[in-house]
């Protein structure tokens, strides 16, 4: 079997840094990590990405600013930033101008951040070009010069268009190039004169991520797909290549080109001709969680390394999740692993093994923002507190929160060490996170992802 040897001697390597880990080794601030102080890309060393999302939503009740990102040291422990999510339109364009729903134009470039929320202690003043979030990733980069800056178009809630966007060479072209001339060229609407306007927002994005959830296969209820996605999804990314290539030779500037994929073997055979699709893309994040959640009756993992011993097959993990990948073809060092800042919980569980396999009758825990879904930050108060307590599976690189009744399966700084140590035995591109809001202050989970994959 394929990494076979490799997998054992991960294994035997990931309980050792775990054991060290539990012992009471913390994980270093930015200032301390080694050769930070020499580093000469500024502490994003080594051959690696790591790439984090950032939602645009999140400054609300998360209240998770892009100027946290700088506070925690976690924008110089990235290599890549996504910004979650551009939409679709009806008609098949790229635009942030769409009603409620459909798009926030105010989160994104025309709400004056306040000087205690600026990256630069700066106050923005009303009718600037570029306010919101865009302005402050713009100062974001600034200060990280060799951070990427991704829009992220799709994602869960918006890939709805996506199929009919990508249906014919017109409509792809049509596309194609409403994305550039929005993101990358920054023409942004400006209505009502507050802000935007044509080239404010250029220079801040350096590429795009297309998060179609999924070609060829059924996403949110709304979603359009058809069984032709899956040529048409091949024929779309080629047409993103060929206009960023073109975007970019003048000055001959490489713009990136990501996109994120599915775990789910049936989704990739439906949608993706791998071998045709990694060759346009610089890499593709793979979903390494929502193995399993609340619209399943058994308290399960969401995010495993390995399938643990007495699940029922089949069932999914990261490790049979990148198989799949390597066996249609994909480049192994394009395939970055994709890793949750957040958890997912289930109450009323009874039985199992301290609650793993257990049976719910009480439906999706409740949580801060959404019942079943809680950031890890809420989850790591959690241990040794109110009857709960960790229980994790070494073998299978796991963790999970039990109190009798809540079960709560989640990553930690050690199950993150054993999955980076994963990433270097099967040489992968790197990580990517899903969602940085979801860390602590400290961005521990960030700084420990850095660590475990640092190399001089």
């Amino acid at each position: 079997m394929r990494g076979s040897v490799l997998r054992r001697i991960n294994t035997l390597t990931a309980a050792t840094a775990v054991t060290a880990l539990l012992a009471g080794i913390a994980v270093p601030p930015a200032s301390a990590a080694p050769g930070a102080a020499s580093r000469p890309d500024g502490g994003r060393g080594g051959d690696y990405v790591k790439v984090g999302y950032f939602t645009q939503w999140g400054i609300y009740g998360r209240a998770f600013t892009i100027k946290k990102l700088h506070d925690s040291g976690a924008a110089g422990r990235l290599t890549h930033l996504n910004y979650a999510f551009g939409n679709v339109s009806p008609d098949g364009r790229c635009y942030v101008d769409g009603g409620p729903g459909e798009g926030d134009a105010w989160a994104d470039y025309q709400r004056p951040v306040p000087a205690e929320e600026s990256v630069d202690g700066v106050a923005d003043s009303w009718g600037e070009p570029l306010n919101g979030n865009f302005g402050q990733l713009q100062k974001l980069k600034a200060l990280h010069p060799d951070l990427k800056v991704l829009i992220s178009l799709g994602g869960w809630s918006w890939s709805t268009h996506f199929s009919d966007a990508a249906l014919t060479p017109e409509s792809r072209r049509k596309f194609v190039s409403s994305c550039i001339d929005l993101y990358l060229k920054g023409n942004l609407p400006n209505p009502d004169g507050s802000a935007g306007g044509p080239g404010s927002l250029a220079g801040v994005f350096d590429g795009i991520d297309l998060d179609w959830e999924w070609p060829g296969s059924a996403g949110d209820v709304d979603t359009v797909y058809r069984p032709e996605d899956k040529q048409n999804f091949t024929a779309l990314v080629a047409e993103f290549r060929r206009q960023l290539d073109a975007l970019g030779r003048p000055a001959r500037r490489h713009y990136a080109l990501t996109a994120f994929v599915p775990a789910n073997p049936a989704a990739i055979d439906a949608g993706f001709e791998v071998r045709k699709v990694f060759r346009n893309l610089d890499f593709a994040t793979v979903q390494g969680y929502d193995f399993h959640g609340t619209w399943e009756p058994v308290a399960n993992q969401q995010s495993a390394l390995r399938v643990p011993a007495g699940a029922t097959e089949p069932d999914f993990a990261v490790d049979r999740t990148i198989d799949a990948w390597l066996d249609r073809g994909a480049e192994r060092r394009k395939l970055v692993l994709g890793i949750p800042y957040y958890g997912r919980g289930w109450t009323g569980v009874t039985g199992g093994r301290n609650g793993l396999f257990g049976t719910a009758t009480g439906g999706a825990a409740p949580a801060t923002f959404e019942a079943g879904y809680e950031d890890y930050k809420v989850l790591k108060t959690k241990v040794g507190r109110d009857g709960y307590r960790l229980h994790r599976d070494l073998r299978a690189g796991t963790a999970w929160l039990y109190d009798g009744t809540t079960f709560w399966t989640y990553d930690d700084p050690a199950v993150l060490l054993q999955k980076t140590l994963y990433i270097r035995a099967e040489r992968l591109g790197g990580a990517m996170i899903w969602s940085l809001d979801g860390d602590d202050d400290q961005a521990t989970l960030t700084r420990t992802i850095d660590l475990g994959l640092w190399t001089p």
